[in-house]
């Protein structure tokens, strides 16, 4: 039994495949949604088995009959709602064990839009776990912040990534200890300090 997390598969949202990249690519490298929906059912189950936990970090399916997909997916499934998630409750409880608004687990935050830096003032949290900005990444000082792992389905070849995965990432040090400033009261302090 694994654990997996993905973030806005965005299920039977056509507007999606128009969206661009900042260097004028494509978000999502599909001809359509039919074949977009069969790749990621296709890598999904290829890595969730059905005794597999994945939590997804929400925007499941604009519209609702998107959710119908989720049918097709191995494994059981916990929903951090997002930001399109705005259907009614007992929509997503048809296909996910649990809904939460975000979650905590080894130290880290899984929500769905990324959490303000402030919350890493206190060693309680190393970290947070997020979706939402699809190709983007959360920036601090004009370089990806350590602090950050975007789950999203663009960054993972479309597919959950291993919780494996995200320990290791958040088991490097990324310079942390020593150049990671904090905002707090109006004061700039050191984490390990």
């Amino acid at each position: 039994m694994s654990l997996f997390i993905t973030s806005d598969t965005h299920f039977g949202h056509a507007k999606i495949l128009s969206f661009v990249n900042a260097d004028g690519s494509l978000v999502r490298p599909f001809n359509c949604l039919e074949e977009m929906h069969e790749a990621m059912v296709e890598r999904w189950n290829k890595k969730v088995h059905a005794k597999d936990t994945v939590y997804h970090l929400g925007d499941v399916a604009i519209p609702r009959s998107g959710l119908r997909l989720l049918e097709r997916l191995n494994g059981r499934k916990i929903l951090m709602r997002g930001n399109h998630d705005v259907f009614k409750l007992r929509d997503y409880a048809e296909y996910f064990e649990d809904i939460r608004g975000c979650h905590y687990r080894n130290g880290l935050i899984f929500s769905h839009i990324p959490v303000h830096r402030d919350c890493f003032i206190s060693e309680r949290y190393k970290g947070n776990v997020h979706g939402h900005l699809h190709g983007q990444l959360v920036m601090h000082d004009e370089e990806k912040d350590a602090l950050y792992f975007n789950a999203c389905v663009e960054h993972h070849d479309f597919a959950p990534v291993e919780w494996e995965k995200i320990q290791a990432y958040f088991a490097q040090d990324h310079g942390r200890a020593s150049d990671v400033q904090y905002a707090h009261s109006g004061a700039m302090e050191s984490r390990h300090s």
